[in-house]
């Protein structure tokens, strides 16, 4: 049997992918519900702020939970942060578009965004054999290229139905029906992080980690600058609506090299750098800057190398990580993620005035930024390291 099936075969495997995307869509449906609900009464500029509120929370509270995860248990914080974050969503709805209660709101629906994609990734090593922890790795990078192909389609359709507060109160009933599936599973009930000695710093305190960290923030920022990019590209190409089946496109790409990456091996802290060339070297293409339908061909070739790259990341956080930091570590990892795609938009914003090509070439040169860093970290391996298997525990 493929490492996919035998990963899909394991015991709550499937319900916990299936209320994980669910709980996780708003982290892609809700920027565009909170700029919809915005952009009722006020400009852009004012809507992009309620959007910087949103993800600045997300980024602020993902290691923070994180940390009461791994110290704790799974469930308390799933559900208190859930509540939480449905309670900002609610009070944006209910803002009648007055400004200070729509920022405040955003921050709290951010902040309490459940630490759900890094609660499932501490999971893999007690739900699948060691060996295919790398596969559970790619298979849950690629499904959640899913999310954001539906969640901005769910967030126009309730609010097409209903109006933009709708789409925020979707989000909100969501992601607790996410929380409820996965907080409910028993592996999650009984799920406790590992005793290890606590710092301040968490796994910050490993260099090599940090160093990851700052090369995801570079691969970040490279595809964060896509959106934007791509959007001026298709008001160029006279149909603002392309952007959509562009970046359509690219997350397709990623589905599909997530996907073909289950059944490669994982390989050493050697193919972390590898990971990271292609993923640079998928960008250059785009410089060409063909007619739609050849760039949308050249988009899913660069959202392929995506998904092996992260995987890479989060098996070498599994070998560099002290114990009892999993939960965090991976935290870390997705809101280095996270901030490096709003750096990547806002830097590339004035390039897009400059010409698209001079747009498109930050990303492979963010990602050539990414490769130095992931090289760096990759550097021989401590005995401790070498003796870490890919689930993450010592195995003597």
């Amino acid at each position: 049997m493929s490492p996919l099936g035998i990963v899909l075969r394991a015991k709550h495997v499937r319900a916990l992918l299936v209320s994980s995307q669910t709980g996780r869509l708003p982290m892609a449906a809700a920027p565009l519900a909170l700029l919809l609900h915005a952009r009722e009464a006020h400009g852009l500029t004012l809507a992009g702020l309620v959007v910087a509120a949103y993800t600045a929370g997300m980024a602020v509270s993902a290691p923070l939970l994180a940390r009461i995860v791994d110290r704790w248990r799974q469930p308390p914080v799933l559900w208190g942060s859930a509540l939480l974050s449905a309670a900002g969503f609610a009070a944006v709805a209910a803002s009648g578009h007055h400004i200070p209660v729509m920022i405040g709101g955003a921050i709290v629906a951010g902040f309490g965004t459940p630490p759900l994609e890094a609660c499932l990734r501490a999971l893999w090593p007690a739900l699948v054999p060691g060996e295919h922890v790398a596969a559970a790795y790619s298979l849950d990078l690629a499904v959640q290229e899913v999310i954001y192909v539906t969640g901005p389609l769910v967030t126009l359709a309730a609010a097409g139905l209903a109006g933009p507060a709708a789409g925020l109160l979707v989000m909100a009933v969501l992601q607790l029906a996410g929380v409820a599936g996965f907080a409910l599973t028993p592996v999650v009930r009984t799920w406790r992080g590992e005793a290890g000695a606590r710092h301040w710093a968490g796994p910050l305190r490993v260099p090599r980690f940090a160093v990851i960290v700052a090369g995801v923030v570079c691969a970040g920022a490279a595809v964060g600058s896509l959106p934007v990019v791509v959007t001026g590209y298709a008001e160029a190409a006279g149909n603002r609506s392309l952007s959509g089946w562009l970046l359509a496109a690219q997350a397709v790409g990623a589905l599909t090299g997530g996907l073909l990456y289950t059944r490669v091996r994982p390989g050493g802290p050697g193919r972390l750098p590898l990971t990271a060339a292609a993923f640079a070297a998928g960008y250059l293409p785009l410089l060409l800057v063909p007619g739609p339908a050849p760039m949308a061909v050249l988009l899913a070739v660069s959202g392929l190398s995506l998904p092996p790259l992260l995987t890479a990341v989060f098996l070498s956080a599994d070998r560099l990580t002290p114990p009892g930091t999993a939960v965090e570590a991976f935290a870390w990892i997705i809101t280095a993620f996270t901030v490096g795609s709003a750096a990547g938009a806002a830097v590339v914003g004035p390039l897009a005035g400059e010409g698209l090509r001079h747009a498109f070439a930050f990303a492979p040169l963010a990602g050539a930024v990414a490769v130095l860093a992931m090289s760096a970290a990759s550097l021989r391996s401590s005995a401790r390291d070498r003796h870490r298997t890919p689930g993450g525990r010592s195995r003597g």
